[in-house]
């Protein structure tokens, strides 16, 4: 079974920056391919950020992409995602996913493994 734990989440002003991180508790957590979601209220989970298992390669949402950066330490099983200038429409809860596999996934279904998630506040 493949814990996953988000956290680094909170309030911020408009501009600013968090961090958010993503333990695992797998054993082989370089085997597996990894992504962050977000989910506003009253709105469908969203792709944010994913990297392949040893992190080659990644992929960002187009409203993210040069703000948002993805990035994993395998020695330590965990993930992580830094923002910068942060707006108030990237309010939401982030999710950590996670499958076994090394390629890139950006949809929801594509994942198996979920934290609890993390709440982001962006204040304007």
């Amino acid at each position: 079974q493949v814990q996953l734990v988000e956290s680094g989440g909170g309030l911020v002003q408009a501009g600013g920056s968090l961090r958010l991180s993503c333990a695992s508790s797998v054993f082989s957590f370089s085997e597996y391919a990894m992504g962050w979601f977000r989910q506003a209220p009253g709105k469908e989970r969203e792709f944010v950020a994913a990297i392949s298992w040893i992190g080659t390669y990644t992929n960002y949402a187009d409203s993210v992409k040069g703000r948002f950066t993805i990035s994993r330490d395998n020695a330590n099983n965990t993930m992580y995602l830094k923002m910068n200038s942060l707006k108030p429409e990237d309010t939401a809860v982030y999710y950590c996913a996670a499958d076994r596999g090394g390629s890139i996934r950006t949809t929801p279904t594509s994942y198996t493994y979920w934290g609890q998630g993390t709440q982001v506040t962006v204040s304007s």
